[in-house]
């Protein structure tokens, strides 16, 4: 495309100022419709490093050279600057332009004109700027007579479709909204015209195409999203000149376009939060006793859940406190959402921003499918956390399943998956936790305050803790293993990569410094206690 907001070498010449200077092409008359984006007057030798590209240079000549080597790369240091067209005003320096300033020129690709009378140079470039902005002005105009069509379809309860095909029919080519990563969200074509090229399968050639860069007959424009990062941008408007060819004007409405676009998804956005929220908050209430058991049914309805006969399956997937910036709870319910849709039973979702969680009702067709419903739920949701670009911070999302029941099991359900869940980070990584299997990590987890849980936890194995910070090896994770394994040697060797007697070595080492037994039952109760809860306990 040209570039924006500037009149063609052959507009230029035809104005007052040039043409009464009886102008002359003498090179490449072929390339008249170059775009002038400036003028510039000038006599210096080195002028060409002063330019931009784009410019008209008016000169009597004097920089030239007097000598055909200087001619030659005084034209071509400006055919290589880019610069619109050379116009050489004839009189005391040259009578007529050298033959070798006339072949460069033309090998160069420059067009070069001949003044026949003197002209002021000041007013031929009042005249042409006055007219470039007048020209900028008429694109302007026309961009933003697309900018209100637009805005008109939007308050007359017209959508993106009716937005992008707008701009179709003023461009007279397919438009397309596209994902930052290319994924096609949207396709318009213009209506009129019966050779207008199907926009579904231009998206499919350009496809082809777009390894690295869009083609040279497209403009792309990008949809603002209003934040930064990988929020900065929301989408893309890809214009492809494939029936008429592309202007500057169609880059301005395209910008246009973007900008009411932009309004359009980040109001979708904000809606889709706000339902989100309002799912979150009916759940939370439910959890909380605010909603009973009896009116909870109704209520779901009226969010779009409406489960089965069988029993209701409680989640909580809960997120660390950095993992989800502000604003990006729409991107996660969304993504999370579509990931949810291929589960295959009823599902109401909700977002809980402050508490950093995603509470979930899940409709089972019975209590014997908990466990692989579960599987593909909390599978779900950690996809859904990937595509919406928030698995790079912080620790990974904990997803907890609770008890199923009816409406009533429900609500405790959903308050037990919803502690245990800030109970649960810390531990070993899962697809997900049992609720159920949690209990002692979440009245470990309730009492993490209290000076009671550091001393006994102190007491227990601050021995261990001792030696672990200025010895090696360390002692807690054999400790931790061998308990782990019920007490079996042969396996806690296997998982530590111990030989036996160096296995037996530490446990007595471990007994040693705890000055305990570790057969004794009592003893092995207060150690796994110990060890876990020194994830909740404050520094004694």
């Amino acid at each position: 495309m040209d570039n924006q907001g500037g009149i063609t070498v052959q507009r230029a010449l035809e104005l007052p100022g040039l043409r009464s200077g009886l102008p002359e092409v003498v090179a490449c008359a072929d390339r008249l419709g170059r775009t002038v984006r400036w003028v510039h007057a000038g006599e210096v030798p080195n002028i060409a490093s002063l330019l931009k590209g784009g410019e008209l240079l008016l000169t009597t000549g004097l920089g030239l050279g007097t000598r055909p080597a200087e001619q030659r790369a005084f034209v071509r240091r400006l055919a290589d600057r880019g610069i619109a067209a050379l116009v050489v005003e004839l009189g005391p320096r040259f009578t007529r332009l050298p033959a070798t300033l006339v072949e460069t020129a033309r090998t160069a690709g420059l067009p070069l004109v001949q003044l026949h009378r003197e002209v002021p140079f000041v007013t031929v470039t009042e005249e042409i700027h006055t007219e470039i902005v007048n020209h900028h002005y008429a694109l302007l105009q026309r961009a933003e007579e697309v900018h209100r069509r637009c805005t008109e379809a939007l308050l007359g309860g017209g959508g993106i479709p009716q937005v992008l095909r707008i701009l179709a029919d003023f461009t007279a080519n397919p438009v397309f909204l596209e994902t930052p990563d290319g994924q096609l969200l949207y396709a318009a074509g213009p209506v009129a015209g019966e050779a207008a090229a199907d926009p579904l399968q231009v998206w499919e050639g350009l496809r082809g195409q777009r390894a690295a860069e869009p083609p040279a007959n497209a403009v792309v424009v990008d949809v603002p999203g209003g934040g930064h990062g990988t929020g900065s941008v929301r989408a893309r408007v890809v214009l492809v000149g494939v029936s008429a060819p592309l202007l500057p004007v169609h880059r301005m409405a395209a910008e246009r376009t973007a900008g009411v676009l932009a309004v359009v998804l980040m109001q979708a956005r904000q809606e889709e939060e706000l339902a989100a929220r309002g799912r979150g908050d009916f759940l939370t209430d439910l959890a909380e006793g605010r909603i009973s058991a009896e009116d909870a049914p109704a209520q779901a309805r009226v969010l779009g859940f409406r489960p089965g006969a069988g029993p209701l399956l409680p989640l909580v997937m809960r997120l660390s406190s950095e993992l989800v910036p502000s604003g990006n709870w729409s991107v996660l319910a969304r993504a999370v959402q579509e990931e949810l849709s291929s589960v295959g039973v009823p599902v109401l979702l909700g977002v809980r921003p402050v508490e950093g969680r995603v509470p979930l009702l899940v409709s089972l067709r019975a209590e014997s499918e908990r466990a692989a419903v579960a599987d593909r739920v909390a599978a779900a949701l950690r996809a859904g956390v990937e595509r919406a670009g928030l698995d790079r911070a912080g620790s990974p999302p904990v997803v907890v399943v609770g008890v199923s029941g009816s409406w009533a099991a429900a609500s405790a359900g959903l308050r037990h998956a919803a502690e245990t869940a800030t109970a649960a980070h810390g531990l070993p990584a899962r697809p997900w936790y049992d609720a159920r299997r949690l209990d002692i990590d979440l009245l470990l987890w309730r009492l993490r305050e209290h000076p009671d849980l550091a001393a006994f936890v102190d007491r227990a194995i601050g021995a261990l803790r001792t030696h672990d910070a200025t010895s090696r090896p360390p002692l807690l994770p054999t400790l931790e293993t061998y308990l782990a394994h019920a007490g079996r040697k042969a396996e806690t060797a296997r998982e530590l990569h111990l030989n036996r007697q160096t296995l037996y070595n530490r446990l007595a080492r471990i007994s040693e410094l705890l000055g305990t037994d570790l057969d004794d039952p009592e003893t092995v109760l207060s150690l796994s206690l110990a060890l876990r809860a020194r994830r909740h306990a404050s520094p004694a």
